[in-house]
């Protein structure tokens, strides 16, 4: 099974990824700037900055290539060299690395940098769930190389997903982003969201996938939900068992996940796990994010993130407009 493609590579894409080292494995396009978002009409869009995550098989190489491309990308942190600003990508927060506000091609974009290792440990593992849970919804593939490994992981990661699933405990939602945000990506996106999942919902044994109403019938039965369990992500699996199991008694996983499973709040121990992953990678990525985007820019972003959070306030209609 492959990740369906949508829509073609567009002659603007092109010649931003020109702009870049070659040397990626995985590149795609996120957000705003690429999909439609309630509220948002065209010309909105064109001025939205374009998001790109890059993955990338030698961190060191492809920093040292891009520093001398595009140096003036980076923070202060280009003084340190691309060996520091590689140990800065993969030691601390969720293995990105972002220079952000960047002018290319007459338009702003952001883009982060990942290791191909540390993407797939996280498709697969959910080990922080940053870059994971961006590709839970639709993204603009331009490029993925011939990575039998990565691609096995995009399609895991995709069976163990929902949409929304990653912006469960995000902090970023907390302060700095759309509160209805998951709303506005899937309204004006829901023929991207069934392109993404209609072939794995019909291969999956515990899911009716009803396509014609878009609906979906979920086995709810404690058999059901265990074989759900079992199949989840590693990570989750032990955050599930830490938030279950007393300390000292140190059952088996698989002992605590049967229990778990013929719990009527098993949908809400899942969920507990699944925020206490991204709370974690999403609060330490932001701090990152501070150093290697610099202070100015920072404080700019922020402010930007901040102001489309109260247009999205604004927007959301009272209790008394919807009754």
């Amino acid at each position: 099974m492959t990740i369906p493609a949508l829509n073609h590579t567009g002659v603007l894409y092109r010649r931003i990824l020109s702009q870049f080292p070659q040397d990626i494995s995985l590149a795609f396009a996120y957000g705003s700037g690429v999909f439609k978002q309630q509220g948002t009409d065209q010309g909105q869009m064109g001025k939205n900055m374009l998001d790109f995550v890059f993955a990338v098989d030698d961190p060191v190489t492809w920093h040292t290539m891009n520093l001398l491309q595009n140096r003036k990308h980076y923070s202060i942190l280009k003084m340190l060299g691309p060996t520091t600003i590689s140990a800065v990508q993969n030691e601390h927060g969720a293995s990105v690395y972002y220079n952000t506000l960047v002018p290319v091609d007459g338009r702003i974009i952001k883009y982060g940098v990942i290791g191909t290792q540390s993407l797939i440990d996280d498709l697969m593992h959910w080990k922080t769930m940053y870059v994971a849970g961006r590709l839970h919804k639709p993204v603009k593939m331009l490029l993925q190389n011939e990575n039998g490994k990565l691609r096995a992981a995009l399609v895991a990661n995709l069976k163990s997903a929902i949409a929304g699933l990653s912006y469960a405990g995000d902090f970023r939602m907390v302060i700095g982003e759309d509160k209805s945000k998951v709303a506005n990506i899937v309204k004006d996106n829901i023929q991207h969201f069934r392109i993404l999942y209609s072939n794995i919902l019909r291969d999956c044994p515990q899911v009716v996938y009803k396509s014609q109403q878009g609906k979906l019938e979920v086995d709810k039965s404690p058999e059901g939900q265990f074989i759900q369990l079992m199949a989840l992500p590693r990570t989750l699996q032990q955050r599930i068992t830490k938030l279950v199991d007393p300390p000292g008694k140190n059952r088996d996983v698989e002992e605590i996940l049967l229990q778990v499973a013929q719990d009527p709040d098993c949908g809400a121990v899942v969920q507990q796990g699944i925020s206490s992953i991204v709370k974690s990678s999403s609060i330490t990525q932001s701090i990152k994010g501070i150093a290697t985007a610099g202070l100015w820019k920072t404080v700019s972003y922020s402010s930007k993130k901040l102001m489309k959070m109260w247009k999205g306030w604004r927007r959301k209609p009272s209790v008394s407009q919807m009754s």
